[in-house]
């Protein structure tokens, strides 16, 4: 057999042997990713059906604590969706942990929970007074947005589902659009149920020509599922964003309700450390008001991870102390009252 062989500044290239070298290289690439693609498709497929699997237990257990939910059949993607349910009595937050925010939270009782509570009081004039069918929470991150949404909840029985983005996205063509038409149709089985969306600017962003089909066909199939919620219904789309502007016009129509969350200012921040501190143990000197002047932009976020390092500070104390007097089990030792000190100099880690 006659083999072709090039010669490249002295040294001579086999031609055939280069050809075949190539074609393997190919040829194990091409394997590589269909094996890859192959075993994507089957660990896609076990998430889905252990995803499956839990729904029908959570389903079971929502079934065993709301007896006029036992009737209720629900198919497989409203199964898949009960992984991003919370119910009701599972919400530990409450309006009484939400500190600094009273005049949003009066609104709310007003605007949002009476209409999803009693409804039968605003049937007379349903139409002026009904629960709005969306409702907006904006502001920097950390400030309390979601606590609201699950606080809202919570206060008025309602079954949160709380959706993002890679809950929504399927690789297969159509699944997704069946998977939006499914959340809703399962918080018409729920309800009184909250449709919570999280950094809901990323779903929901201004449409663009340059959208993918498959991103422009779910907004469109939302849209209309969205403005086919009945006017008496017990049903509520709100969500969270920082980034406000880039919501596309068409859903903020949608989204009447808008509360502007911002960073605490001096006397929210003093609510919210007096909330975040209720059950701590602070010493008698402790100087709340101090604090307050030294976190100043603090959101509450910020003076939730403040105050726990200032309890993993008086911790370390004691068991650095503990360790020092070689001692591995003292009963009457005790942790140290949290002082101000601990929280100035956490401010400072923190920074």
């Amino acid at each position: 057999m006659n083999r072709f062989k090039l010669d490249l500044w002295g040294v001579k290239v086999d031609l055939k042997l280069l050809g075949d070298i190539f074609f393997l290289t190919g040829a194990g690439l091409s394997m590589y990713y269909m094996i890859s693609h192959l075993l994507g498709d089957f660990d896609s497929s076990v998430k889905s059906k252990q995803a499956k699997k839990s729904g029908s237990n959570i389903l079971k257990k929502i079934q065993a604590t709301h007896p006029e939910l036992k009737k209720i059949t629900l198919n497989e993607h409203e199964k898949g969706l009960l992984n991003s349910l919370v119910t009701p009595d599972d919400i530990t937050t409450g309006f009484d942990d939400v500190g600094g925010l009273e005049s949003i939270i009066d609104e709310l009782h007003e605007s949002v929970i009476l209409p999803l509570t009693e409804p039968e009081l605003f049937a007379a004039h349903s139409s002026l007074v009904s629960s709005p069918k969306g409702v907006l929470f904006h502001g920097p991150p950390g400030c309390g947005k979601t606590m609201l949404a699950k606080a809202i909840a919570k206060e008025s029985g309602a079954f949160f589902l709380s959706i993002r983005m890679s809950t929504l996205m399927d690789k297969w063509y159509g699944e997704s659009n069946k998977i939006v038409d499914a959340i809703f149709s399962l918080a018409n089985k729920l309800q009184p149920c909250i449709i919570f969306i999280d950094e809901i600017d990323s779903f929901l962003r201004d449409r663009q020509s340059t959208d993918h089909e498959v991103s422009a066909l779910l907004k469109a199939e939302f849209m209309t599922l969205w403005d086919g919620l009945l006017s008496n219904g017990r049903i509520m789309v709100m969500g969270a964003t920082n980034r406000m502007n880039d919501i596309d016009s068409a859903f903020m129509r949608r989204l009447p309700k808008r509360f502007a969350v911002g960073r605490p200012n001096k006397e929210q921040r003093k609510a919210i450390l007096q909330k975040i501190l209720k059950d701590a143990t602070l010493d008698e000197e402790f100087d709340i008001d101090k604090v307050v002047e030294k976190t100043n932009g603090f959101s509450g976020s910020d003076l939730r991870e403040l105050s726990r390092e200032a309890a993993l500070k008086s911790m370390k104390e004691y068991l650095k102390e503990k360790y020092k007097r070689g001692e591995k089990q003292n009963p009457e030792g005790k942790v140290r009252p949290l002082q101000t000190r601990d929280f100035i100099e956490s401010e400072h880690d923190l920074d």
